[in-house]
């Protein structure tokens, strides 16, 4: 297979934890190590140590919204990252956000002639109206991530229920599911590492552990597991629950389960970073709870299942997709009742759990390795069909802005590249260098002055469109 440099697009990547970071320095560390080099390009976020990657990660200004849905938002017109991405050859571009990065993407597509790839991850139109006020507002900024989706070349999807969710918005072209992998291995850890992460919480022995991982967040379905372990515990079932994570509804999530007379049950442990001290959580619960109909992959339920723990799924949720109940998980109706009668039966069937467990290693988990394998094998599809010209470029409202955005972006980068050459030089060529500068400046103030008409023009008549 050719060896390309493929450019990794995302609002959010490390530090900052989530499913779609996660899939991105998946994608660059699988890309770097087998198939030729990655680029990851995602704003920028305090405390973040990029040196420990062996790709480079290049960011650009952002501003801090993580309380609001989790991950910064990037201020994306960056002539400064145009030009260090135009500097790497990049021969693939490919998208995990449709939103600010997207935006970015689009310039450097513009100003680099190279195919766009998105990958559609998760319900992002949720996390837009979680945090927009008003219909109006909120339709003009799916209209506004439609567009973006549009613009790509190919899209992907991490499932057939994410595929359904971007037609619901009104998007009408193709897609191609891309499944994520997962990064812990297959197998559980040892007991004496489970007993080194787990050993000082109240865990009893022959006691039922139920596990949940992710973002304290009520969409996740977090409302139904309290409310099913409240009937459990009047049942007079006794069993233990432990929370993995932080998020925007920590605080009312611990209030509803001190209302709920939970506290005796419920282990909080905060995020978790360690990979391995997540897998010994993992091998340490007997079942894995997920009544989320929000995730559209739910790679947490593969995790688990890469340590032989099976899930309770929401039936016909995107995270359930090739979950049989009773086989390799369990399924329930999106409600309190049905989770909490499947799990007083299975706390006396401590045997089924282990052997579904067993059944979700074998037939739910993915590597990372496997998926990216995978990907890259589309990737050279993705490239002839561009450089055959399959992918017809379509007539779209803002068109112009972005043609303006990505020349201006090529520009600066094209300015910043001629002063670097001016650096190298300018001891054996003073007065050679300083005309031509001179004679460039007056050209790119020029291209800057009649490209700055033209943005202004075009934001008017298209960009503005979007929330009227």
């Amino acid at each position: 297979m050719p060896s390309h440099t493929i450019c990794l697009l995302n609002d959010s990547f490390p530090p900052v934890i989530g499913g779609v970071s996660n899939a991105v320095m998946n994608y660059a560390l699988n890309i770097e190590k087998n198939y030729g080099h990655a680029i990851v390009v995602t704003p920028e976020v305090e405390n973040a140590d990029d040196s420990v990657y062996p790709f480079p990660v290049l960011r650009y200004p952002s501003v801090d919204t993580r309380k609001l849905v989790g991950y910064v938002a990037g201020v994306p017109f960056s002539p400064d990252i145009a030009y260090k991405v135009q500097q790497n050859y990049v021969d693939l571009l490919h998208l995990h956000c449709p939103m600010a990065s997207a935006i970015l993407a689009w310039q450097l597509r513009e100003s680099m002639n190279v195919p766009l790839v998105l990958t559609w991850h998760t319900k992002f139109d949720i996390d837009i109206r979680n945090v927009l006020r008003g219909r109006l507002l909120q339709e003009g900024a799916i209209k506004a991530l439609l567009q973006n989706v549009n613009a790509c070349d190919e899209v992907w999807t991490v499932s057939r229920g994410a595929s359904d969710n971007l037609r619901s918005l009104g998007y009408e072209g193709s897609t191609i599911v891309m499944e994520n992998g997962v990064d812990l291995p297959r197998g559980a850890v040892t007991e004496d590492k489970i007993r080194e992460v787990t050993g000082g919480y109240d865990l009893p022995d022959n006691t039922p552990v139920f596990l949940f991982v992710g973002r304290m967040m009520w969409y996740k379905g977090l409302r139904i597991i309290i409310d099913a372990l409240a009937k459990l515990k009047e049942s007079g079932s006794d069993f233990r629950m432990v929370f993995v994570g932080g998020g925007g509804d920590e605080k009312e999530v611990r209030e509803y389960v001190t209302e709920s007379g939970l506290d005796p049950y419920v282990t909080y442990t905060g995020p978790i970073h360690d990979r391995e001290a997540l897998r010994a959580w993992y091998s340490r619960a007997d079942l894995f709870l997920f009544p989320s109909t929000f995730d559209t992959n739910g790679l947490v339920v593969r995790e688990a299942a890469a340590c032989s723990t099976a899930s309770v799924l929401i039936k016909d949720s995107c995270a359930a997709e090739d979950v049989a109940d009773g086989r390799n998980g369990f399924l329930i109706e999106e409600n309190a009742d049905s989770m909490a009668e499947k799990l007083k039966e299975l706390c006396k069937n401590p045997a089924v759990m282990k052997q579904v467990g067993g059944n979700a290693q074998n037939e739910l988990y993915i590597s990372w390795e496997d998926a990216v394998k995978k990907a890259t094998e589309r990737y050279e599809i993705v490239l002839d069909k561009f450089k055959s010209g399959e992918y017809r470029r379509k007539h779209r409202p803002m068109n112009e802005f972005v043609r303006s955005q990505g020349e201006l972006m090529g520009i600066l980068g094209d300015f910043k590249g001629l002063h670097d050459d001016i650096v190298r030089d300018i001891r054996d060529q003073r007065q050679v260098i300083s005309d031509r500068l001179f004679a460039e400046e007056e050209l790119f103030m020029e291209r800057i002055h009649a490209l700055r008409d033209d943005i202004q023009d075009t934001i008017e008549t298209s960009y503005g469109d979007l929330f009227r």
